[in-house]
């Protein structure tokens, strides 16, 4: 997961990584860090061609972030739905997104869309997750 810069800049941090908490999931691995536009463009490759890329690169690599490994059953599917629609605007209440998010692109946090995905982009910004 990550807590992406606007949401940093606004000192939701300390909020979104208790509601977390409170949620039941467990932190395996957290930093504190930022992308650089190149970093940013690596990271969202996946949407690299849609009309947003540009602007949501820019917006990932404005600011630090927070990334995490998190742990719980089912975990993706889990956080998914803990963070709410990715428009905050129609994020269910009481969801991350709907709490701490501004738009389509500033919606607080990121979250992976599968298994697969979530360890791709966990070895993105962790080399190597010891499990206590």
């Amino acid at each position: 997961m990550m807590i992406k810069p606007l949401a940093v800049k606004q000192g939701f941090i300390g909020p979104i990584l208790a509601k977390l908490n409170e949620g039941g999931f467990k932190f395996i691995a957290l930093k504190l860090t930022q992308m650089t536009m190149d970093t940013a463009k690596q990271f969202y490759a996946v949407h690299d061609g849609k009309p947003f890329f540009n602007d949501l690169a820019a917006s990932m690599s404005s600011g630090p972030i927070i990334v995490a490994i998190i742990e719980k059953e089912d975990a993706v599917l889990a956080y998914r739905n803990f963070i709410g629609a990715t428009n905050p605007a129609v994020a269910a209440e009481g969801t991350i997104r709907k709490l701490y998010g501004t738009d389509f692109t500033n919606n607080a946090v990121h979250g992976s869309d599968s298994d697969e995905n979530a360890a791709i982009e966990g070895n993105f910004f962790f080399s190597t997750i010891e499990k206590y």
